[in-house]
């Protein structure tokens, strides 16, 4: 049986915690700062981690993710 592959989109842009959660980068950081409020942008620093629905999909693509 040949190995799987993990999606190279996903081992970039996401990490997997000790407790089995995904971790992500906030959104809406790449450009266009100037039209958004200090609130957004304060809001935004660092990782959340994704809901159940989108989990799922980012767990499917990533199959050694612990």
């Amino acid at each position: 049986m040949p190995k799987m592959k993990t999606k190279s989109s996903c081992k970039k842009r996401f990490k997997t915690t000790a407790s089995g959660r995904v971790v992500a980068a906030q959104a809406g950081k790449q450009h266009g700062m100037i039209k958004r409020s200090n609130k957004f942008l304060r809001n935004a620093r660092g990782t959340t981690t994704l809901c159940k629905a989108d989990e799922g999909i980012v767990k499917s693509m990533m199959p050694y993710a612990r």
